[in-house]
C-alpha cells in the first residue's frame, strides 16, 4: 500500500465529518464530571513517565549501548511498539488540553455540564524510512573511551559532573553510513594534525565539531568548525589547506564531498553573518526535493532532518489547511491567502502555494528569508512573499493590511520549542478572517500547550484578546524521528 493510499485512509473529510480508518479507531476525549476532570488531570501529569519502559541501568552496558540509549532511546523496541508509545503520549497530551478547555467551559457555570470540546486524534503517520534517515548530523570532539582527546562522536555523560566521554556513533540506527564515514575521516585527520582539539574554549585548542549534510541523491556537504585562538590568518590558512588536501586528494577523498566549508568561530554557535562560512571545495549549496518542489540547502539553512517524513508532514499540513483540494499540485486553486508564521526557508508555504492566491511568510532569521525567496524563485512560484522580523512585531501591522484586503485567510504556524509569543497569538485571535489555523509542534507538552490554551480560551479583555476563540477539531501525529520518543503533532483549530 502506498503512502498516499495510507494517508487517504487516515484523513477523509466529508462535510466536516471524519471517516475513521477501520484498522484503528480515533480516541475521543470527553467528560461531564468536574471532579473527574481534576482527578484525570493529576493522573495525566505522571502518566507519560509510567507508560515508558524503565530505562536500563547502564552499569553493565557497553559504551555503544549507553550512547544508543542517549541518542535513540527507543532502539530496543520494534517500530510498531515505538509508534504505539508515541500515539499514547500524544493522546495523553491532547487529553490534558481537552480537560483544560472543559475546565474553562465549566468555570462559566455553577454546575457540571456536558462538554462539546472532544476531538479526534488520528493514528500516527509513520516515517517511510526508519533507518539512517537523518540528512544532517553534528559530531562532537572530545576525550574518547581510551582517553584520546581527538575522538569524534557523541557525548555520554555530562559536563557538570565531569563524566563526558565521546563515543563513536557507527552503530546508531538513525545515522546514514555517509555521515559515519565523514566522521571517521575527520577523526583520522585531526589525529594527524599538529593542532590540538578545542574541548573548552578557555583551555585552548582549535579543531571543533563537524556537521554533515546529505540529500536524497547522496550529495554530501561537510562543515568544519575551528577556533583560531591566537593563530594569525596565515597560520590558519596553512591548516585550512591541509584539511582541503586531506578531503580532496588524501584518504578523506573516499567521502566524495560535494561541498567542504570551514568556519572560524570563537562562540558555541555563530551565524554566517557573524563569521562567514568559507567554501574550501565544491559547490556552495546542495538541493533536496519535497512534494515535487526543490529546496536549496546552505550550511546553516533549516531543513527537516527526515526528508521522506517531511513529505508526510507537509502533505498533512496542506490537507488540513485546504481539505477540499486534490492531492496533486496541478489542481484548481482554492483561493484566498495563506499566512505562514515562523516560515523558515518557506517549505510549507511553497508546497501549498498552488492552492492559494497568495502566501505571506514571516520569519525571524534573515538568512532563512533569503533562502525562502530563492526557493520560491527556484520553483517559479510567484505568489509567495516572505517578510523578515519577529512575528510579534510584524503581525499586528500585517493583520491590518489583510483586513483591508478581504478574502479568506488561513494560518499555519510552525514555531520552535519556545512556542509563539503571546502577542502573536493575540494577533491571530483578533483577526476574524482566520477561520482555520494549523499548528505544527515538535513539543506540544511544552510552551506550545500555553499557545493552545490561549487560542481556545474565552476572550480576555485584560489580555486584549477580543477575537472569537478557536476549537481543536483534529490532531494528526507524524513520526519524524524513529527510535526516539519525539514526533511532530499537527493540530487543526477552527472557529
Amino acid at each position: 500500500m502506498t503512502l498516499l493510499t495510507t494517508y487517504r485512509m487516515s484523513v477523509i473529510f466529508i462535510k466536516r465529518k471524519i471517516l475513521y480508518p477501520l484498522r484503528k479507531p480515533c480516541r475521543l476525549f470527553s467528560t461531564d464530571d468536574a471532579i473527574l476532570v481534576e482527578k484525570r488531570r493529576s493522573q495525566l501529569k505522571s502518566g507519560w513517565t509510567k507508560s515508558r519502559k524503565k530505562p536500563h541501568r547502564s552499569d553493565h552496558l557497553s559504551w555503544e549501548e549507553r550512547l544508543a540509549d542517549v541518542v535513540t532511546p527507543l532502539w530496543r523496541q520494534s517500530y510498531d511498539e515505538q509508534l504505539e508509545l508515541k500515539q499514547k503520549h500524544q493522546e495523553m497530551i491532547l487529553s490534558q488540553l481537552s480537560l483544560d478547555l472543559l475546565g474553562d467551559f465549566q468555570s462559566q457555570f455553577s454546575f457540571p455540564v456536558r462538554s462539546n470540546l472532544s476531538f479526534p486524534v488520528l493514528p500516527i503517520l509513520p516515517s517511510p524510512v526508519i533507518y539512517g534517515y537523518r540528512n544532517k548530523s553534528t559530531f562532537s570532539v572530545n576525550r574518547g573511551i581510551d582517553g584520546n582527546p581527538k575522538t569524534v562522536g557523541f557525548y555520554v555523560g555530562t559536563g557538570r559532573e565531569g563524566t563526558i566521554v565521546c563515543v563513536n556513533g557507527d552503530h546508531l540506527l538513525n545515522m546514514p553510513e555517509k555521515h559515519k564515514q565523514v566522521a571517521r575521516c575527520y577523526q583520522d585527520f585531526i589525529r594527524l594534525s599538529s593542532l590540538e582539539p578545542c574541548l573548552l574554549f578557555h583551555t585552548g585548542g582549535h579543531w571543533r565539531e563537524i556537521t554533515v549534510r546529505t540529500n536524497a541523491e547522496g550529495h554530501t556537504m561537510a562543515i568544519v568548525y575551528f577556533h583560531p585562538q591566537k593563530l594569525t590568518p596565515d597560520e590558519v590558512a596553512v591548516h585550512k589547506a591541509e584539511l582541503l588536501d586531506y578531503f580532496t586528494k588524501g584518504p578523506g577523498s573516499i567521502c566524495q564531498l560535494d561541498s567542504l566549508f570551514f568556519q572560524e568561530s570563537t562562540m558555541t554557535r555563530c551565524t554566517h553573518e557573524a563569521s562567514p562560512y568559507q567554501l574550501l571545495h565544491g559547490r556552495p549549496h546542495i538541493y533536496d526535493e519535497v512534494l515535487g518542489f526543490k529546496f536549496r540547502i546552505s550550511p546553516d539553512a533549516f531543513f527537516q532532518v527526515n526528508q521522506t517524513a517531511a513529505e508526510v508532514l507537509y502533505r498533512t499540513v496542506r490537507h488540513l489547511c485546504f481539505p477540499k483540494a486534490g492531492e496533486d499540485r496541478e489542481r484548481t486553486k482554492v483561493g484566498g491567502t495563506l499566512l505562514d508564521v515562523c516560515c523558515g526557508t518557506g517549505a510549507i508555504g511553497i508546497t501549498i502555494s498552488p492552492r492559494v492566491d497568495k502566501v505571506i511568510g514571516v520569519e525571524l532569521i534573515e538568512q532563512a528569508v533569503e533562502d525562502a525567496k530563492h526557493n520560491a524563485a527556484l520553483n517559479s512560484v510567484l505568489n509567495c512573499e516572505f517578510l523578515p522580523g519577529k512575528a510579534e512585531v510584524v503581525l499586528p501591522g500585517l493583520m491590518s493590511q489583510l483586513s483591508l484586503g478581504g478574502g479568506s485567510l488561513t494560518a499555519v504556524v510552525n514555531p520552535a520549542r519556545a512556542g509563539l509569543h503571546h502577542r502573536v497569538v493575540r494577533a491571530l485571535r483578533n483577526q476574524s478572517a482566520i477561520r482555520r489555523l494549523v499548528y505544527v509542534s515538535c513539543k506540544p507538552d511544552g510552551e506550545a500547550m500555553r499557545n493552545f490554551r490561549e487560542l481556545c480560551f474565552a476572550p480576555d479583555q485584560q489580555k486584549k484578546i477580543t477575537g472569537e476563540k478557536f476549537s481543536p477539531t483534529l490532531a494528526v501525529p507524524v513520526d519524524m524521528f524513529p527510535h526516539t520518543p519525539h514526533c511532530e503533532l499537527v493540530i487543526l483549530f477552527e472557529r
